[in-house]
């Protein structure tokens, strides 16, 4: 939001979903995150990575927000650690990939409605 944090991505975003687990809503503080992976090799910070803070949610992920602003800008998983998941919102130029389905969607908020036809999965 502030521009402190800035990066590039050198291909396509993949595995792209909407999120509408507890945890997400909270970081985001709205009913779902929209994430995406890129491999860590075509990921590259061109500004203020030393202005990301991080937190360890549990064993396997560690969310980064801007220190600034507070801006979630992306996540990582031991679990894929090849991988950066990127909070989509941060990302200014359009985003051609589709989405490919929307998650936890058994948990997601009474007052959010799915309004599209993509595929949704009652957990991951």
């Amino acid at each position: 939001m502030c521009g402190s944090v800035q990066f590039k991505l050198h291909q396509k975003i993949t595995d792209i979903v909407m999120c509408h687990c507890s945890e997400c809503r909270k970081v985001q503080g709205t009913a779902f995150a929209t994430n995406g992976n890129v491999k860590n090799e075509n990921f590259e910070f061109i500004n203020g990575e030393n202005n990301l803070t991080e937190f360890k949610e549990n064993a396997n992920k560690s969310r980064f927000f801007c220190k600034t602003c507070g801006s979630p800008i992306m996540a990582k998983l031991k679990n894929n650690p090849d991988h950066t998941r990127i909070r989509l919102g941060t990302i200014t130029n359009d985003i051609k990939e589709p989405l490919e389905k929307h998650i936890f969607t058994d948990s997601k908020a009474n007052w959010d409605n799915i309004c599209d036809t993509v595929t949704q999965h009652k957990e991951w």
